[in-house]
């Protein structure tokens, strides 16, 4: 029965029928009601989907715009990084959260989510459990994240530059990212994919940075999928010969998108939950709480803006 289940929530999601907070929510019940057949499938899939479907909506982006917005959000990223990443310290100590978890959460919260704490996990040397437990709070924040900011938004009638420049400093994985501002605006798309991307990018400093402290000889995992981005939004914007295909190819990225939500949904349950613990649960909604609330309120003053 689970099984059938599934597929019909992978084709209804891969069908345009649900849009992405919808197809969340419908993995999310999933996973807590059902056992998941294809639990380690379904996460390789989503991650190489997701990558695949930032390229596709890259042919919906102006260069132009992307350097823009990407210089000028350089400066908001590396300081809300940098404050995400002291905050999160002294929360772990404060909490006595172990400091391989601490530390993947910390970075999970500053940078991109699971992205960042896949590229950082092997250098750390962090075990499986850590892992399980840094990726388990992460996605448990994304998925309040996605579902709460778009309400949030429309509540304090924020611009969708607004909402778009708050989405990408305060929520961890590029696909919620999207997804929310995906829901408020097509400009707020545009701004909130922008400049998550350009904050994804810190991955390989501070993965560098991480290596260098730990003295560590790790393969560094390199976001290829930003580079393809980019020369997808190269090719919208000076080649028009192909505009025709463009649309086509953003519709694409938005259904990967929709299904990548889906399956990350049913990837979490209650054992999710109970490996999360307390403590280090604590610690990733107190951060997250933080840098959220913080960065609303600096936007909306105007001290950050595009």
């Amino acid at each position: 029965m689970s099984k059938n289940i599934f597929f019909a929530g992978l084709i209804l999601a891969a069908s345009g029928l649900l849009s992405p907070p919808l197809a969340l929510a419908a993995g999310l019940a999933f996973g807590f009601t059902f056992k998941h057949p294809y639990h380690l499938d379904a996460k390789r899939l989503s991650k190489l989907l997701l990558q695949a479907s930032v390229v596709g909506l890259g042919f919906g982006m102006d260069l132009e715009e992307i350097v823009r917005v990407g210089r000028s959000g350089f400066l908001y990223t590396a300081g809300s990084i940098s404050i995400a990443l002291l905050l999160g310290w002294g929360l772990g100590r404060l909490l006595h959260v172990e400091k391989g978890v601490s530390y993947l959460i910390s970075v999970g919260t500053a940078i991109c989510g699971g992205s960042a704490i896949a590229a950082v996990a092997p250098i750390t040397a962090a075990s499986e459990e850590e892992i399980a437990v840094s990726l388990g709070t992460v996605f448990l924040l994304n998925s309040v994240a996605l579902l709460a900011f778009p309400l949030i938004g429309t509540a304090l009638h924020l611009t969708q530059t607004q909402f778009g420049l708050w989405a990408a400093l305060a929520i961890h994985d590029t696909s919620s990212v999207v997804g929310a501002t995906a829901k408020f605006g097509v400009v707020a798309l545009a701004v909130g994919t922008t400049v998550k991307l350009a904050r994804a990018l810190w991955i390989v400093p501070v993965s560098l940075g991480t290596a260098f402290a730990k003295k560590s000889k790790a393969r560094i995992k390199w976001p290829w999928f930003i580079l393809f981005f980019c020369l997808a939004a190269v090719a919208n914007t000076y080649l028009p010969v192909l505009h025709p295909v463009y649309p086509e190819l953003k519709r694409l990225g938005v259904i990967g998108l929709t299904v990548t939500l889906f399956l990350i949904g049913t990837g979490l349950s209650m054992k999710t939950v109970r490996e999360v613990g307390v403590r280090p649960l604590v610690q990733g909604v107190l951060l997250w709480i933080v840098v959220a609330a913080g960065s609303l309120a600096l936007i909306r003053s105007g001290w950050i803006a595009l």
